[in-house]
């Protein structure tokens, strides 16, 4: 699920616009002319997004220059010149912009204006991220080919639909959607799969754990009860025993001991309980406990715990290993028929 989760996001990004900082002191963009002024400011000509001259840039390498005209439905493009271009940053805070070999100083006045004189007239070009982002590509490629194959230089003009546009961005939006749709219902197939192989396992384990404890000749099954009896009766129960009557909280270092004496007393507990499911430490301590007879009240003061708490670790145990809701005793009496 978090693959899931990730991927999709990642599809997202992809789709998003390239963020400005990317951009900064670059000519890589669209840009539109707003202001031209001549020598001495004897007058200026301002112009605006209804009707004007686009440069797009490709790297700051070659420049597509065209005529643009922006209505609420459609872009309208002119194509006029493809040029190279270079800029060269002389380290002083100034640039020198070169196009087709011929030097123009240029000023980035902000992230989103600069100012390029050519000619004796400065010419004020201002940044549109939202043409570069939805048209940017295609502008470059019309203006490419009309050039090279519009021999006699005709000026066509060409229409791009914004209602094309946003149909193809929905198409785009409704194909990622199902593909991420259809990895999450792969995942959670596989996860489904899986789950169900464990739990085949999980059964085959438990009828082999059966099959064992039926089978044991009853010389070994004596013997078991013996080596158990042996160590209910012993000092070392006795003092955990006390231990536990007078609520005292076992140690952490304690554990490692406590579980070492039950390998002793059953041998293949311990495996056959990590086998079955990989258990929190908590768990797997309340099952250290109930194996060694300690009443659920005694085993939730020793480990600070609610006795409602040990009691649903329990109940919680027996659904998560048989597939089935039990009772926090039902677990006891498995808990006391495996490892002997």
């Amino acid at each position: 699920m978090i693959f899931a989760i990730i991927l999709v996001a990642l599809l997202l990004a992809a789709c998003s616009p390239m963020d400005n900082t990317e951009q900064e002191n670059k000519l890589e963009c669209a840009w539109t002319l707003r202001q031209i002024v001549f020598p001495a400011d004897t007058s200026k000509a301002v112009f605006d997004n209804r009707g004007t001259v686009l440069h797009l840039y490709d790297g700051d390498s070659v420049m597509f220059e065209c005529q643009m005209l922006q209505t609420e439905t459609a872009l309208i493009i002119q194509p006029v010149s493809m040029t190279n271009v270079t800029l060269i940053d002389t380290g002083r805070g100034e640039n020198v912009y070169l196009e087709d070999s011929d030097p123009y100083p240029l000023t980035f006045v902000d992230d989103t204006t600069i100012v390029i004189q050519q000619n004796g007239l400065r010419y004020t070009w201002h940044r549109e991220d939202s043409i570069e982002h939805e048209w940017g590509k295609e502008i470059r490629e019309l203006i490419r080919l009309d050039l090279q194959n519009n021999l006699s230089r005709e000026q066509h003009n060409y229409v791009l639909s914004s209602k094309e546009r946003r149909q193809e961005n929905i198409i785009h939006l409704v194909v990622y959607s199902m593909l991420a749709i259809v990895i999450v219902m792969l995942i959670i197939l596989w996860i489904a799969i899986d789950n169900r192989k464990a739990k085949r396992r999980l059964q085959l384990q438990l009828r082999q754990i059966r099959e064992e404890h039926d089978k044991r000749p009853q010389p070994i099954r004596t013997a078991i009860e013996s080596v158990e009896n042996d160590y209910f009766a012993s000092d070392d129960y006795q003092l955990l025993q006390q231990r536990i009557a007078t609520g005292q909280r076992i140690r952490k270092d304690e554990w490692s001991e406590i579980e070492e004496k039950v390998k002793r007393v059953y041998p293949g507990f311990c495996s056959q309980l990590h086998n079955l499911y990989n258990m929190s430490e908590l768990e797997f301590q309340v099952c250290l406990l109930i194996k060694l007879r300690i009443a659920p009240t005694d085993i939730a003061a020793v480990l600070s715990r609610e006795t409602s708490t040990i009691s649903t670790v329990r109940s919680r145990l027996y659904k998560k290993v048989f597939g089935k809701k039990g009772g926090a005793r039902d677990w006891d009496e498995f808990i006391l028929s495996i490892g002997v």
